[in-house]
């Protein structure tokens, strides 16, 4: 009994918490739906995005073993999860993480996530981005007046792929009625990229040794969309949600796209909402989270 006795005003806290924090979020959806500065996509429903979200968090830790409903403000809890609503984005598909720096939760978007938002915006089509192997015939050329890059032609034979003979990758984005925006990275561009993690510049980042291709393609992906997002006449709701939201691949310290990977493998849940910081797994667990999703968003990737 006094077991029980214990937990109950935890239990009781953390409903008054959820009900407070997710009905200030779902009152400001509602004004921004109705406003019409928001529109979700069709099969998108929010209200199931943040019960997910919330179901996640309970059992979430930060980095000192707290829990995160109580270690961040509700603040950045509420902010957090509201720019993940914004987005349409769902925890539950890998699509964002949410990260506690200090006492304030952080929403992050994952290389899936980044896919969806963009396909999100007004007459896109399709995201999507290929390796270029030595041996490749590709050309492209520099349109002198839009600035923009076209490809002209890129063949490649079965022979060429090869992850240890990657010259550079590139990113499309499909538009209505307009030519594809191209994004175009050699690789060493790409490698600089890569350094700015302290997993990949320390030599110990399994991911990038073993899905060398795969991770070319999410650092391509992410910095056209990035470029793209900031061109496009969307609405400002969603543009400032993006903006805020960080992409795994822009955080240099330490190598974000693992060390979330490696949070989520230690707490399965941490993904969902904005709350408190979860606790890191070890570095061995973090890597083999990264890699088990890395071969996931191969075989499922939509683009």
């Amino acid at each position: 009994m006094a077991k029980d006795e214990k937990k109950e005003p935890t239990t009781n806290a953390v409903t008054i918490q959820e009900k407070n924090i997710t009905d200030t979020v779902l009152a400001r959806v509602n004004d921004l739906e109705k406003s019409g500065g928001l529109n979700f996509p069709a099969n998108y429903s929010y209200a199931n995005a943040l019960k997910s979200a919330w179901l996640i968090l309970q059992s979430t830790v930060d980095t000192e073993k707290k829990p995160v409903l109580s270690s961040c403000s509700k603040e950045s809890i509420a902010n957090s999860l509201l720019d993940m609503v914004i987005q349409g984005l769902s925890p539950a598909k890998k699509q964002c993480y949410f990260i506690a720096y200090g006492k304030q939760l952080t929403l992050m978007r994952s290389y899936l996530g980044t896919i969806a938002v963009t396909k999100r915006l007004k007459g896109i089509k399709e995201v999507f981005a290929n390796i270029i192997y030595e041996g490749d015939e590709f050309e492209y050329k520099i349109n002198l007046e839009t600035g923009l890059k076209e490809l002209v032609k890129h063949n490649q034979n079965f022979e060429n792929i090869n992850p240890a003979k990657i010259k550079g990758a590139y990113a499309c984005i499909i538009r209505e009625n307009l030519p594809p925006f191209v994004e175009i990275m050699n690789i060493d561009q790409i490698k600089k990229s890569w350094m700015q993690g302290s997993a990949y510049s320390s030599g110990k980042s399994k991911a990038h040794t073993n899905f060398t291709d795969e991770m070319a393609k999410k650092t391509v992906i992410n910095r056209a969309c990035k470029i793209f997002f900031n061109t496009s006449d969307d609405s400002d709701v969603l543009i400032g949600a993006i903006n805020n939201t960080k992409d795994i691949d822009s955080i240099p310290e330490p190598d974000y796209e693992i060390e979330v990977e490696e949070e989520i493998q230690e707490k399965a849940n941490k993904d969902l909402i904005d709350i408190k910081t979860s606790s890191a797994p070890t570095p061995e667990e973090q890597q083999k989270i990264f890699e088990k999703e890395m071969a996931e968003a191969d075989a499922q990737r939509e683009f």
